[in-house]
């Protein structure tokens, strides 16, 4: 289950058109908590397009009220699981690295609507020979924290990177799309990485500027794979292993001058930053501080009562704790300081190890016994979103709306023992792991372990710290774990990902860490896979999401809202409307 980017391609529709992202409402400057957050019920519908060459210039366009200076304090209860662009493969994670780190392209937001652009090349590449040759090149002026020229040579090397040993967690685009394979496992039979074999062929540099990226199969969706981090650059002579997971070298505004790990992160302007070379990002405040290990329910009462730093302050991971809502809810000026919206096309999900829980009337069982209302009700009511009964979410083109087994928000318990009863062999005991990033976690675990118990189950909860839970769950090894809680998106908002690269039964653990598999979905895929139409595409995969959500290889749970906060000081923090958290990249600090 991937985290997110999105999708575009070169010639369907689809393609540069109809990329549909759930409406982010703005924060900071006086905007409201969320009410609903679905596509269905929002009625607004931002529509992802691929930008021009002259999109692509920079600087990008000004905020209005924007200023330059003083210092933001970003107070997360969690560090980085990762901060290597190669390893990165979560939202918040991507949003955040783009203080310091830029891609071939990325999105440019005005208005809050979102457009692909070049980023460090000149536009959203050009393709040739029927989409199997793409190339891209670099704009002038684009450097290191060092000074030094930043070349084609180097994004080449971040690329290869990917296909070494230690970035499995990683997105697997790269390795699959320019050795055509199947998954991971099998590209990197074939390439191991530049410290194993070298020189990369599918990839040319013919000069520092140009990089032409060749691929076995026509590869429509390169622009909008392009902007994910594993597209950044890295410089081998700055290449300190795992080291590189703490501290990066720069190419955006800003670069990292200090890391203690699980304390806090230090950013400063980057002096070699051009801002006529960059089209997404600004450079406002002279200063990030980031800080790790406070409660977020400290961290946010420091923020709605003006204590401390608080007034400077934001969060990009932690939400609104549920404690203060009902204060919220009675204070229009602590209201101003929620920033609110649709978590793009996020949901989340309790997922079933399809190997471990191979019956499907035990996955039905859990299905009816997990305590949706209860969980929910923990994780801040309907500030966290609203209640799912598909796999994929209402921002994903073709959606359609499907409920194959109703049950209602508190559970079933009665239902659930029904299904048990059916099983071939009586199950007493099921394992879950789950992140401890927050003390809600652990109560939706407990909530969880008294729901399952209710039906005779003894559920065994285990928590990980988030880069163990990262890294065990979803590191592609096999685990001992049955159950899990997890946010995930497509990786581009329409179902070409989603099915293909998530549910396919050759696909390794990476890419399908429920090991699901199911002929007759394999077969379908297959023929999906041939049609040219990617309006026709995009309807068969939705489609076929009904045939396996019969095999329930998850328990939908929610369409995601975030609701986070800001500092009264604090201009500019808006949801990210691919990214699903606030742009850190446009905010600032208001005069006093």
């Amino acid at each position: 289950m991937p985290a997110f980017t999105t999708r575009a391609a070169a010639v369907p529709v689809l393609a540069t058109a109809a990329a549909v992202l759930l409406c982010s409402c703005s924060a900071g400057a006086g905007a409201g908590t969320a009410q609903n957050s679905t596509a269905a019920k929002s009625g607004r519908l931002l529509t992802t397009t691929l930008g021009t060459a002259k999109d692509s210039r920079g600087p990008a366009p000004e905020i209005t009220g924007a200023r330059k200076g003083g210092t933001v304090t970003v107070a997360n209860e969690a560090d980085f699981s990762h901060l290597d662009p190669q390893k990165i493969y979560a939202g918040e994670r991507y949003s955040t690295s783009l203080l310091w780190g830029r891609q071939l392209t990325q999105y440019q937001i005005v208005d809050g609507r979102p457009r692909l652009v070049g980023d460090l090349a000149t536009d959203t590449g050009t393709s040739s020979d029927g989409g199997r040759t793409w190339t891209y090149r670099l704009k002038d002026g684009i450097a290191w924290e060092d000074g030094k020229p930043v070349t084609a040579q180097q994004v080449k090397y971040g690329i290869e990177r990917t296909f070494a040993p230690g970035f499995e967690i990683g997105p697997t685009y790269w390795p699959q799309w320019l050795t055509g394979s199947k998954d991971r496992t099998e590209a990197v039979k074939k390439y191991g990485g530049p410290k194993k074999d070298g020189d990369l062929r599918a990839i040319e540099t013919p000069d520092d500027k140009t990089l032409v990226f060749h691929f076995p199969e026509p590869q429509s969706d390169v622009p909008y794979m392009a902007a994910q981090s594993s597209s950044s650059p890295v410089r081998e002579d700055k290449d300190t292993g795992t080291g590189y997971d703490l501290k990066p070298f720069a190419t955006g505004p800003y670069r990292i001058v200090e890391h203690r790990q699980n304390q806090s992160l230090t950013l400063e302007r980057n002096p070699h930053w051009k801002p006529e070379t960059d089209s997404i990002r600004h450079a406002y405040p002279d200063r990030f501080e980031f800080t790790f290990g406070k409660a977020a329910l400290n961290t946010a009462q420091e923020v709605f009562n003006g204590q401390g730093a608080g007034a400077t302050t934001l969060t990009t991971k932690d939400t609104l704790p549920p404690e203060l809502i009902a204060t919220v809810e009675r204070d229009p000026a602590k209201r101003r300081l929620v920033v609110s919206g649709s978590q793009g096309a996020y949901t989340q999900d309790l997922y079933i190890r399809n190997d471990r829980v191979t019956d499907p009337e035990v996955r039905k069982a859990i299905h009816y016994l997990f305590p949706r209302e209860q969980a929910r009700q923990v994780l801040g009511g309907r500030y966290a979103g609203d209640f799912a009964t598909t796999l994929s979410s209402p921002a994903v083109v073709g959606w359609k709306k499907y409920d194959l087994y109703p049950v209602a928000p508190a559970g079933d318990v009665a239902k659930a023992r029904e299904h048990l009863a059916k099983a071939e062999r009586k199950v007493t005991k099921l394992t879950y792991a789950y992140p401890t990033e927050s003390p809600q976690d652990d109560q939706v675990a407990q909530v969880l372990v008294d729901a399952f118990a209710k039906a005779g189950i003894k559920l065994v909860a285990k928590g990980l710290t988030p880069a163990a839970f990262s890294d065990v769950v979803f590191g592609g090894g096999d685990n001992p774990y049955d159950l899990f809680l997890s946010t995930n998106s497509v990786d581009w908002p329409t179902p070409s990902t989603l099915l293909p690269l998530g549910y396919e039964s050759h696909l390794d653990a990476v890419s399908n860490p429920i090991r699901y598999g199911n002929p007759r979905v394999d077969g379908e895929l297959a023929r999906i896979a041939r049609i040219g139409d990617a309006q026709k595409k995009a309807e068969e995969l939705i489609d076929l999401e009904e045939t396996v959500m019969k095999d329930v290889p998850l328990v939908p749970f929610l369409y995601k809202s975030i609701s986070q906060f800001r500092g009264e000081k604090i201009g500019g923090a808006a949801t990210h409307p691919i990214y699903g958290v606030p742009a850190l990249a446009n905010v600032y600090v208001e005069n006093s």
